[in-house]
């Protein structure tokens, strides 16, 4: 014991010196702020903690050395001589006082817990001097954080990891403190569960033992990186706590997570009086009190509400604050976006309104015993039918064994998809399965369960019932996958095996829910594993992976056991520099990424004006074309969460990868937080043109195994519609399968030829000239500032000398070759020479003015137009250096001008400053619609040649077209507002490549195939990489760990992680999708159960039922009209009639009316019933037409909307 207290004390003096150096950091923060120069230049005593050496004269020219004086005791005191980068890298700076008051408390909790922990004697010998390392260790931490540390999940200085190990530190000394204090004064009012005394002291003991232990391991936990920083921890644990207690989702932030365990706790504080009170209340064999019932209403209701919310608290603020502050949303006026309305916020504040309003309401009374054993297997039938028969049928590979899918859709055979998914009969049977066992099945197990059990439990553990009840019916309402696994063998172990450890079936179902989705996490550890170090297709990606893989042979069981751990506290199992050696990471959310990293893209909105006239930033493909992955996020947002449900995804649950796939795109989606009728989710686009890796693994999950005869080493062949024996043992070691090759999204088709191409020779560029000229004349004669320009006097002054006749412009930039109104007499551009080429056209496009104008040879709108032409084609010259003859300059001058950059170098061209519109209005778009009028003519050289042609197309492509460049924010605005077809000159300038591109992208439904990775596999590569690069620091770009590895697609998701640690082009922020938004599951289901779909349901049914007795008392009637709107009366149908009367005797009695070729007169309806064509309608499509039968006095009227209608069907009747 002495030498404890010796140690004690020399502990107390460490403690002391940091926290004098502590005190005077604050003093150093404000010098090392100061210009070093400075510092030279003052007096040496700048405070009374500062003083120097005297030195020579002979030195004073020298550079000043400044010290520190440190007081060890009262008048015995040390220099300690520093400089700026001296003190850097001993202390770390902090920025704000909060940082040093947080530093200072922590530093005093780290002494004060360790000094309890020594004087109450946990630790004896050598283990005093360990533990006071890692006091040590912690406080020292707050001076000088570890830089970077193992659990960091950014490059650079992280000012949060400096709290780190003080924070764990404090939570584990009060831990091993409870510890002790529970072992030592437990009461006799033990707690039991399944038959183990969890507040046995001797294990209460043995648990505080092992806190100690790691407690003394810290130094080792924190290199290893066990632990993560402060605010993931308890984001994660929060998270955990939600999920596995409360039965809630994943979150997406540390708000988030907070707000969603709050509004947990919340629900059941306010469920508690009404449980405590209806267990209080009398019960017998026969009732059940009504407060009781009311409370598992509530129960349903609230645990209903939960699971249709999200977690992510921003929208319902958004909501909150349209509609109480709708004025505080202040917009820049300077925004260039400012005008482009995002119809986005509104649709998904209108999904949370209908998400608030919804409200599902079950009152249960107690099922028969009988029923039981129903209830049960009904649950097993339906959920083996829901979540595994069918997602196995609608497979690519069924069962691994199958070589195309048994339930196939209507678009599986199709080459090219034109609409949207058709909706198929298994699709409908699996959502409603799925509707009828989350909200209605499962709810009556519960509530059995309640009711079953609330009669054994004592009246003061209410809460006990309430938590178990909310978790288990909203993980149902949430996510019933997995669901009728675990209340299976849940009934069959507790009823069957071991009857007598049953806790009533509702505790069984709680704690085996959490077990099952720990068992669950470890299968796919296991799997990910396995497949991951299987000798017969490990890739080696460098030399230490040859090594590696022996190595690790020996100690599988070690790796069995961390797999076990890792799954417990659902950490990340993380292959070393990627080889096959595992070790388990820190601990992580299910939104994984700890940094909120979205892709910016550069345009011109976020640049500056020099910028983009000299280097022309965000030129790179990748860039440019991120905004089709974000165009792609845009159309899963609307269909995601509706597809899921409909089961085009097969199963899923919460943290699932899955690829999507296609021609050009490939992306990564991350499903984060599933809900009720909501998903939040994250997409990655990987790079167009990708490595030679990244090909090789699109290849591997593009390709198809139908094909393969191999058995073993022989090819004997396969089965029909089966695969081969060596197919099938492959698809069942990969870490991913494909689930669909014919998922149909709404996207964009890419088209990009070479500008190149299409102006090697002079001829096609004088077509481009000519559309040029004729795009500016097209867009000045239609401007509604036509004659606002005619009349103003500056541009007339301007335009004096055009006005001659004989006037020529000589600029040297004008070419024979290019300009097709040269004039080779007078060697440039004269009036006449134009006038010859495009009056014709001037005086077409004046005369489909509303206002026609004076159109002549010497009228002001021909001066104008030469005047225009001119200036355009020498700011095209300009932007060419004056070198139009080079393709290459020409090039560089016609995308200087696509994207807006016009130099006015001629001071005869200065007249334009008179109205810059002209430019912007005319000039620009002239360029514009020049580049998509020289693609046209590839398709028909000559049918631009008539005037009324030409003008037709520019009108038409005004209309359906966006030609804009990519960096204008126009651009991304038209693409995310799903605009029919876009066009754009693209120059690319990357890795060494310069050249032009012509982009044309169309709308249209795009194929996609689904692959689904295991989310394990995804998690350890992630970690792997992040600790890599991280803190390891490997800066190899040809590193082993992104080599390419087809079994588990390793190069695809280490791309896919935040940058700079991956490389992907796009990065989606977290991105929820509501069922509100799917058309085709809203017409299957009706929509989302509110108090305005109710209304609207007895509204419309109540106009049908008086549109139906309208027509029944009029003995005829229209019930289309009814679906139509309805709301109509009798004396609409009186007025019909009486309309067709008219027209009937208009027709002069003639047997077709005035009305359609099909309206005939026809006998009384009882004579022949049977002989209308509405009975026999002809089956053809293109035969088929829409049938109307009129019921007037005796007679019948038929009138067919399609003229094919064979004349002997419309006989017959």
């Amino acid at each position: 014991m002495p030498n404890s207290f010796v140690v004690c004390k020399l502990f107390l003096l460490l403690v002391l010196f940091i926290f004098h150096y502590k005190d005077r950091k604050s003093k150093l923060n404000r010098l090392l702020t100061m210009d070093t120069d400075l510092l030279e230049q003052q007096d040496i005593d700048l405070s009374p903690d500062l003083q120097d050496h005297m030195q020579p004269q002979e030195e004073a020219a020298q550079k000043v050395k400044q010290y520190y004086r440190f007081w060890i005791l009262p008048k015995l005191w040390i220099s300690i001589n520093f400089d700026r980068l001296t003190l850097l890298a001993l202390f770390d700076r902090n920025r704000e006082i909060l940082e040093n008051v947080l530093a200072v408390i922590l530093a005093i909790l780290v002494a004060f817990l360790g000094s309890v922990l020594l004087i109450e004697g946990f630790f004896k010998d050598i283990w005093v001097f360990q533990f006071c390392l890692v006091i040590a260790s912690c406080q020292y931490s707050l001076l000088k954080s570890v830089q970077p540390d193992s659990s960091s999940p950014r490059h650079g200085h992280n000012r949060i990891i400096a709290y780190s190990r003080p924070v764990y530190f404090c939570l584990c000394c009060g831990l091993i403190w409870l510890l002790d204090y529970g072992s030592r004064n437990i009461s006799t009012t033990r707690f039991r569960l399944y038959g183990m005394a969890f507040t046995n002291p001797l294990l209460l003991l043995s648990a505080r033992d092992l806190v100690i232990v790691f407690t003394l391991c810290f130094p080792i936990v924190f290199f290893i990186g066990l632990l993560p920083q402060v605010n993931t921890f308890v984001m994660y644990l929060c998270e955990q706590l939600d999920i596995h207690v409360f039965g809630g989702n994943a979150t997406t932030s540390l708000l988030a997570a907070l707000y969603s365990f709050i509004c947990s706790i919340v629900a059941v504080a306010l469920l508690y009086g009404l449980c405590y009170g209806a267990l209080k209340d009398s019960w017998d064999g026969q009732h059940i009190p009504v407060l009781f019932s009311i409370f598992c209403g509530l129960l349903v209701a609230i645990s209903y509400h939960l699971s249709r919310q999200s977690s992510d608290p921003s929208v319902l603020f958004s909501l909150v604050q349209s509609k109480f502050f709708p004025n505080s949303e202040d917009k820049n006026p300077e925004d260039p976006l400012s005008e482009v309305k995002d119809p986005l916020p509104e649709k998904l504040r209108n999904s949370v309104v209908s998400k608030l309003f919804n409200f599902f309401l079950i009152h249960s009374k107690r099922l028969l015993y009988v029923g039981f054993y129903v209830l049960y297997a009904l649950v097993g039938t339906v959920g083996f039918v829901t979540h595994y028969v069918l997602p196995q049928l609608r497979k690519q590979l069924p069962w691994h064994c199958f070589s195309h899918p048994l339930l196939k859709t209507k678009e599986y055979y199709q080459f090219e998809v034109r609409n949207a998914a058709h909706v198929m009969w298994f699709e409908k049977l699996h959502i409603w399965l799925l509707f009828v066992e989350k909200n209605v099945i499962y709810p009556l197990i519960v509530l059995n369960e309640l009711s079953s059990s609330a009669k054994n439990i004592y009246v003061y553990c209410g809460g006990k019932l309430i938590v178990t009840g909310l978790k288990l019916l909203r993980s149902s309402f949430s996510s019933p996958t997995c669901q009728y696994v675990t209340v299976i063998f849940t009934v069959l172990f507790f009823t069957f095996d071991y009857k007598s450890f049953t806790e009533t079936m509702l505790l069984d179902l709680f704690f085996m829910s959490i077990l099952f989705s720990k068992l669950w996490e470890l299968f796919y550890k296991l799997r990910f594993v396995y497949t991951y170090i299987a000798p017969w297709q490990i890739t080696w990606g460098s030399a230490f992976h040859a090594f590696a893989q022996p190595f690790a042979v020996p100690h599988s069981a070690m790796l069995f056991v961390q797999a076990a751990v890792s799954a417990f506290f659902s950490t990340p199992l993380n292959p070393f520099l990627g080889s096959a050696i595992f070790i388990t990471s820190y601990a992580r959310p299910v939104k994984f990424w700890e940094r909120d990293y979205n892709t910016k893209r550069v345009d011109h909105s976020n640049t500056r004006l020099a910028s983009q006239l000299d280097r022309n930033p965000g030129s790179d493909d990748n860039n440019l074309n991120s905004i089709f992955y974000e165009h792609l996020t845009r159309s899963l947002q609307h269909s995601l969460c509706g597809d899921l449900l409909l089961g085009r995804w097969g199963n899923y649950s919460t943290g699932d990868c899955f690829i999507l796939a296609s021609d050009y795109l490939n992306a990564l989606v991350h499903l984060i937080e599933i809900g009720n009728g909501l998903v939040t989710f994250q997409l990655r686009g990987l790079e167009f043109r990708g490595t030679y890796c990244q090909q090789r693994e699109v290849e591997a999950i593009t390709e198809g195994v139908e094909e393969d005869e191999g058995f073993c080493c022989c090819e004997p062949g396969h089965l029909p519609h089966m695969l081969s024996f060596n197919a099938a043992f492959g698809q069942r070691w990969l870490a991913w399968e494909v689930l669909v090759t014919k998922y149909v999204l709404e996207g964009y088709s890419i088209t990009d030829n070479s500008a190149a191409s299409m102006l090697q020779v002079f001829d096609l560029r004088k077509i481009l000239t000519t559309y040029y000229v004729k795009g500016i004349i097209y867009y000045v004669t239609t401007s509604p500032k036509l004659e606002e320009w005619l009349a103003n006097e500056t541009m007339q002054e301007g335009l004096r000398l055009c006005t001659d006749r004989n006037y020529v412009d000589v600029d040297p930039t004008f070419n024979p070759n290019i300009d097709e109104d040269y004039d080779h007499r007078l060697a440039g551009i004269s009036r006449e020479s134009f006038c010859m080429i495009y009056l014709n056209w001037i005086e077409y496009c004046c005369s489909r003015r509303e206002k026609p104008l004076d159109s002549s040879k010497d009228s002001p709108l021909v001066t104008l137009c030469y005047g225009l032409c001119v200036l355009g084609r020498r700011a095209l010259g300009t932007a060419s250096h004056h070198m139009s003859s080079n393709l290459e300059s020409f090039l560089y001058g016609l995308h200087a001008l696509f994207k807006g950059d016009f130099r006015i170098s001629s001071i005869r061209d200065e007249w334009i400053f008179a109205d810059m519109e002209l430019l912007r209005k005319v000039v620009v778009p002239g360029i514009r619609m020049s580049l998509k009028l020289h693609q046209d003519h590839f398709t028909s050289p000559d049918e631009y040649d008539d005037p009324s042609v030409l003008y037709e197309a520019i009108t038409t492509h005004e209309e359906n077209l966006v030609i804009a460049h990519e960096g204008d924010p126009a651009w991304r605005s038209a693409v995310l507002s799903n605009s029919p077809s876009l066009l754009a000159l693209r120059h690319v300038m990357d890795d060494g490549t310069n050249e032009y591109k012509i982009i044309m992208l169309n709308k249209r439904y795009l194929s996609f195939r689904v692959i689904k990775v295991n989310k394990e596999c995804v998690r350890g590569l992630w970690a792997g990489q992040q600790q890599e690069l991280v803190f390891l620091r490997n800066r190899n770009p040809e590193r082993g760990s992104i080599q390419n590895a087809k079994q588990a697609l390793r190069n695809m998701i280490n791309s896919s992680c935040d940058q700079p640690i991956g490389y992907p082009i796009y990065v989606s922020p977290l991105t929820t999708s509501y069922s509100d938004s799917h058309e085709q599951l809203k017409e299957i289901l009706g929509g989302a159960i509110s108090l305005g779909n109710i209304r609207s349901f007895i509204v419309s049914t109540w106009h049908r039922l008086r549109k139906g007795c309208g027509a029944g008392c009029n003995s005829g009637g229209n019930i289309e009209d009814s679906d139509a709107g309805g709301g109509a009366s009798c004396t609409s149908n009186n007025a019909t009639i009486n309309e067709s009367q008219s027209s009937m005797s208009q027709g002069g009695g003639s047997a077709t009316t005035g009305q359609g070729p099909g309206a005939v007169q026809h006998p009384p309806v009882a004579a022949h019933p049977t002989t209308l064509p509405a009975a026999h309608p002809p089956t053809h499509p293109s035969t088929l037409g829409k049938i109307k039968i009129k019921h007037s006095n005796n007679f019948i009227q038929v009138q067919s909307y399609r003229q094919n209608w064979p004349s002997s069907s419309l006989d017959q009747a």
